[in-house]
C-alpha cells in the first residue's frame, strides 16, 4: 500500500465522518445543516451589532466580538465540506487540503481556548475592580489579549500540523468529521507513542493554565458578588457570568475529551459525536447564550435594527 508523506502532496485522504456512520443520514445532515445556519446567522448578526453599535465598543463586547468571529470561522472550516461531500457522496480531501483544515481548526480552538481566559478575566476586573476597569483594560491591554489568542494559538497549530504531517501514512480512511491529530495517527505506519505523549502534555499545558484562569476569576467574582448590597447588582453579575461559564463548560469540556484523555478512552464513534458537538453546536449556541440573556445585546439589536427600519422607510 502507497505511503503518505509530507512531500506527496497529491494523496488524497477519505474523512468517514458522523454521517456516514448514522442510521439516519437525511435526518442528521438536516441537522447539522440548520444548526450551521443558525451559526452563521446568529454569529453574524452578533458581529454587525457589536461593530455598528457605538455603545458596545467596550472591552467586554470586543473580546465577545472576537469569539463569534473565532466560532463563525471554526464551523466554516469543518461544516460546508462535510455537507458537500456527504451530498455528493464524496469524501476525499487531499493531502494539503487535510494539513490546512488540521492547522485552522488548531489555530481557532487555540485561540478561543485563550479567549475565554482572557474574557474571565475582564469579568474578573469589572466586577472586582469596577473603578480601575479603563485602567486594567484599556483599548491597548484588550487588542494585547486578542493578538495573543491568535498569535500563541497560530504558533502552536503550525507545530502540529507540520509533525503530525510528516509521518508516513499506510491507511487513506480517517474515521473522523475532520482533519485532527488523533484520528490521523491512527493511521501511521511508525510508532507515534512519544509523540501521543507530547501531544497529551502539551494538551494539558494548554489547556489547564486558562482553565486555572478562569476557575480562579470566577471565585474571586463570586466572593465579591455575594458581598453586593444591591440584589440587583447581584443578579446582573450572576446572569453575566453564568452565560460565560456555560460556554467555558460546553468548549473545554469537549476539548478536554479530545486532547487531554488517553487514547485508550476513545473510540470513533464517540470522537465523532463530540467532534459535532464543538464544531457545529457550540458555535450555534455560543451567541444565543450571549445574547439572549444579555439586556445591552439586545438594546442594541432594537436599535440596530430600529435604524435600519427608519432609513428603509424614508427611501420610500
Amino acid at each position: 500500500m502507497a505511503l503518505w508523506n509530507s512531500s506527496t502532496w497529491g494523496s488524497s485522504f477519505i474523512l468517514v465522518g458522523i454521517l456516514n456512520d448514522s442510521r439516519a443520514p437525511e435526518l442528521l445532515c438536516a441537522m447539522i445543516t440548520v444548526l450551521y445556519m443558525l451559526a452563521l446567522a446568529s454569529n453574524g448578526l452578533l458581529l454587525l451589532v457589536i461593530t455598528t453599535d457605538v455603545r458596545l465598543h467596550v472591552p467586554m463586547y470586543l473580546l465577545l466580538g472576537q469569539l463569534s468571529l473565532m466560532d463563525l470561522l471554526f464551523t466554516s472550516v469543518v461544516t460546508p465540506k462535510a455537507l458537500v461531500d456527504y451530498l455528493r457522496r464524496e469524501n476525499s480531501i487531499s493531502f494539503g487540503g487535510c494539513a490546512l483544515q488540521m492547522f485552522l481548526a488548531l489555530t481557532l480552538g487555540g485561540a478561543e481556548d485563550l479567549l475565554l481566559a482572557f474574557m474571565a478575566y475582564d469579568r474578573y476586573v469589572a466586577i472586582c475592580h469596577p473603578l480601575n476597569y479603563m485602567i486594567f483594560m484599556s483599548p491597548r491591554v484588550c487588542w494585547l489579549m486578542v493578538a495573543t489568542s491568535w498569535i500563541l494559538a497560530s504558533l502552536s497549530a503550525l507545530g502540529y500540523t507540520v509533525y503530525t504531517m510528516h509521518y508516513p501514512y499506510c491507511k487513506a480512511q480517517i474515521k473522523h468529521l475532520l482533519c485532527e491529530i488523533p484520528p490521523l495517527l491512527k493511521l501511521t505506519c511508525t510508532d507515534t507513542s512519544r509523540y501521543e505523549l507530547m501531544v497529551y502534555v502539551m494538551g494539558v499545558t494548554f489547556l489547564i493554565p486558562p482553565l486555572a484562569a478562569i476557575l480562579a476569576s470566577y471565585t474571586l467574582i463570586l466572593f465579591t458578588v455575594l458581598h453586593m448590597p444591591s440584589n440587583e447588582g447581584k443578579k446582573k453579575a450572576l446572569v453575566t457570568c453564568s452565560s460565560h461559564l456555560t460556554v467555558v463548560g460546553m468548549f473545554y469540556g469537549a476539548a478536554t475529551f479530545m486532547y487531554v484523555l488517553p487514547s485508550s478512552f476513545h473510540s470513533p464513534k464517540q470522537d465523532n459525536i463530540i467532534s459535532v458537538f464543538y464544531t457545529i453546536v457550540t458555535p450555534a449556541l455560543n451567541p444565543l447564550i450571549y445574547s439572549l440573556r444579555n439586556k445591552e445585546v439586545m438594546g442594541a439589536l432594537r436599535r440596530v435594527f430600529g435604524k435600519h427600519s427608519l432609513t428603509t422607510h424614508s427611501a420610500f
